[in-house]
């Protein structure tokens, strides 16, 4: 098993990690007040990397940074993937 990246961290990441707060149950809610939605923030600190896959460890995670890659119509440049998925791309068992 093979894993061909160079693997790169947000600017908020561990101890000073943002959490799309969607296990938290906003995804299913109306926004709060502010300047943006969370996932589009959190977007943000995934896009300044310029990756080429956004890797999620959480299928909440995973469908808000979807949505926010959507929100900056970076679809065609930008895939995001849970570790499951890359793992097993990696062993070639899909």
């Amino acid at each position: 098993m093979k894993l061909d990246a160079e693997l790169v961290e947000m600017k908020r990441c561990k101890a000073k990690g943002l959490c799309c707060g969607a296990g938290g149950a906003q995804m299913f809610k109306e926004a709060e007040p502010g300047n943006k939605e969370v996932n589009v923030e959190r977007t943000e600190d995934a896009l300044a990397v310029k990756p080429n896959i956004i890797a999620t460890g959480c299928p909440f995670c995973n469908t808000m940074m979807t949505d926010g890659v959507k929100n900056f119509n970076k679809e065609e440049e930008v895939e995001v993937k849970d570790i499951a998925e890359l793992i097993a791309e990696a062993a070639d068992l899909i």
